[in-house]
């Protein structure tokens, strides 16, 4: 049997940036709840917010050493697989990845060992500020990130000369038509991702009976939160995908399973889409919903995807389920995070055991979420990498065989087995520890009497370490 090393570097790519992606959108999201931690704790001086940003600083630690390990292959790949488009593309990939690495690694490598080893080694100040400085270089990161994968699905302010790409609007090329609605669709994401994994295991220690004072402020306060990121992020995903209506119809065509042009569109909730025969089996849908929803007009027109031959389709099964599975998740968190609130507004959170146990199965859900979102934005595009410019078949490396995609594939599926394990070993300690409750009051139990007693009751192993708090 032939492999083929195109769809082999895709699959490989596909894994690599799947695995990475649950990472960053987890940190981004978990940085600034930890840098609202940190600012109420110095501004009350009250110890269990302390103890509670103690503890999702180890956690973002974790989470955050296997963002990078598992985001440092995909730059190779560029090089290995993609060199065509790392030829064409260089003009302006090479200077955006660089802004990211010069503008926000640097931040968050230098602020990062403060937030960790910091406390109360330096100015309370200074430890505040390193947990912003951290925060910040999170989004300076997936700016730069997001725009370079923006501009790869609305490409602006270039030309082509020569071959390769030449930046006539860096303005333009940056803040490409998707760019603003996909950083804004990120970047909440990011919000939902990080608060229901704080909710859920906040829950986990109510339900446990761990902690359950330092725990309920954490839940009270992100359910809330959440019941206000929720349905906003339903309105920014709407205003996205009128957006993406408007430049890549094509894919708009794939997420709705219209085949063939027509007015009053209907909404589909469940169909088989059929690439084959151009149709859809077993539809289940609403009338004319795809219309209002896309056009907000009951008979608007919907362009479909026999409006461009087969070989400029993207996968549609996969396109039109992921949506669906992205949807559908993001329905459930908008309902969650609603009764929630309620909950919280009604005093009978710490009562609802059943609604406590649903926070702590929902951990997974954004995660999955993302990824399906990230198939949609992704698949939904080919067979270009760049929109209309260049296809995955022209950007792939001339001289690659399929062995070699494949002997790559295996290598980093078992090196991100590898890091995922240890990841969530250590995940699963740091949660098992806990958070570290603050001593009741008029006891004395930890506290050192010399300067020089905490370390020796560290060693006796009667004083927390940092990873023991």
């Amino acid at each position: 049997m032939e492999l083929d090393p195109l769809f082999l570097s895709r699959l490989q790519f596909a894994f690599v940036v799947s695995f990475h992606a649950i990472f960053p959108v987890f940190t981004i999201g978990l940085a600034s709840y930890i840098a609202v931690l940190e600012t109420i704790a110095l501004r009350t001086g009250n110890p269990y917010w302390e103890r509670l940003a103690a503890f999702w600083i180890k956690v973002f630690a974790v989470v955050f050493g296997m963002g990078v390990v598992s985001g440092l292959v995909m730059a190779f790949q560029f090089g290995t697989n993609w060199s065509n488009f790392s030829y064409v593309a260089s003009n302006f990939l090479g200077p955006i990845l660089a802004y990211e690495v010069v503008t926000a690694f640097f931040l968050e490598a230098a602020f990062l060992g403060v937030l960790l080893f910091g406390r109360h080694k330096v100015p309370p100040g200074l430890h505040l500020l390193s947990a912003y400085m951290v925060a910040i270089g999170t989004f300076i990161s997936s700016f730069w990130i997001l725009s370079a994968n923006s501009w790869m699905q609305t490409p602006a302010g270039f030309e082509i000369r020569d071959g390769m790409v030449h930046v006539t609007s860096w303005v333009e090329a940056i803040f490409n038509p998707s760019f603003p609605y996909r950083f804004a669709h990120m970047a909440l994401a990011s919000f939902l991702t990080g608060g229901f994994v704080v909710a859920g295991v906040s829950a986990l220690f109510v339900l446990r009976g761990h902690a359950v004072e330092s725990a309920q402020r954490a839940l009270k306060m992100t359910l809330v939160l959440l019941a206000i990121i929720s349905p906003l992020q339903l309105l920014i995903g709407d205003m996205h995908g009128l957006n993406t209506l408007e430049h890549q119809p094509t894919k708009v065509a794939a997420m709705e399973g219209v085949w063939h042009t027509e007015k009053g569109a209907p909404l589909l909730l469940f169909a088989l889409p059929d690439q084959a025969q151009e149709t859809n089996h077993a539809e289940i849908g609403i009338p004319k919903g795809a219309s209002i929803i896309l056009k907000h007009d009951p008979e608007g027109e919907i362009k479909g995807l026999t409006e461009v031959t087969a070989d400029k389709r993207p996968p549609v099964f996969m396109v039109f389920w992921s949506f669906r599975v992205m949807v559908g998740i993001g329905m459930l968190m908008i309902l969650v995070g609603l009764v929630g609130a309620w909950l919280v507004w009604r005093g009978k959170l710490l009562q609802s055991r059943a609604f406590l146990r649903m926070l702590t199965f929902m951990i997974p859900a954004p995660f999955i979420a993302v990824l399906a979102g990230w198939f949609v934005t992704e698949i939904g595009r080919q067979p270009y990498l760049i929109y209309g410019v260049m296809t995955a078949e022209q950007a792939l490396t001339p001289s690659l065989q399929g062995w070699m995609a494949l002997l790559t594939l295996i290598g980093y599926a078992a090196v991100y087995a590898v890091v995922f394990t240890s990841g969530i070993y250590y995940l699963r300690k740091v949660i098992n520890q806990g958070i570290t409750e603050v001593p009741a009051e008029g006891t004395d139990a930890g506290r050192p009497k010399r300067p020089l007693s905490a370390a020796e009751l560290e060693q006796q192993g009667l004083a927390p370490s940092f990873f023991q708090s």
